[in-house]
C-alpha cells in the first residue's frame, strides 16, 4: 500500500488504490486496502482528502499544504502546489481562520484534450 501511495502522483481513492497495489499483491482484497489505509491514518503517514460528493481519496501526509484539482470527466484529484496568498484576506473582518481548503473543478490535461 505504502509503494502505492509514493508513487502516486495525485490522492487515490480505496478502489484506486486497490487496482495500484493488486499490480503488486496478487489476490489483494478491499477488506485489506481498508485495514491499511485505517493503520496509515492512525501512524500519520498518509491524510484523507475530503471532496464534496466524492469518495474520500488519501496522499502521503509529507507533502506539506497543498490544494486540489477535480477532473469532472475523469473523476481524478489532483494535486496543486502552493496555495493562495491572499486565502485569509478574504474572511470578514475580525474572523480568525485556522484552516482552509481549496478544491478547482473543470478538466484535467487528458480529459481536455
Amino acid at each position: 500500500m505504502r509503494a502505492a501511495l509514493e508513487s502516486a502522483e495525485r490522492p487515490l481513492s480505496v478502489d484506486e488504490l486497490l487496482e495500484a497495489a493488486s499490480r503488486r499483491v496478487k489476490g489483494l482484497g478491499v477488506a485489506t486496502v481498508y485495514r491499511a489505509v485505517s493503520t496509515l491514518l492512525a501512524e500519520g503517514w498518509i491524510d484523507a482528502v475530503e471532496i464534496r460528493g466524492e469518495a474520500t481519496r488519501y496522499e502521503r501526509a509529507d507533502k506539506g499544504h497543498h490544494h486540489h484539482f477535480q477532473c469532472e470527466k475523469c473523476d481524478r484529484t489532483f494535486d496543486l502546489s502552493g496555495c493562495l496568498d491572499n486565502v485569509r484576506k478574504l474572511a470578514p473582518p475580525r474572523f480568525r481562520v485556522r484552516q482552509h481548503s481549496v478544491t478547482l473543478y473543470g478538466l484535467c490535461a487528458g480529459c481536455a484534450s
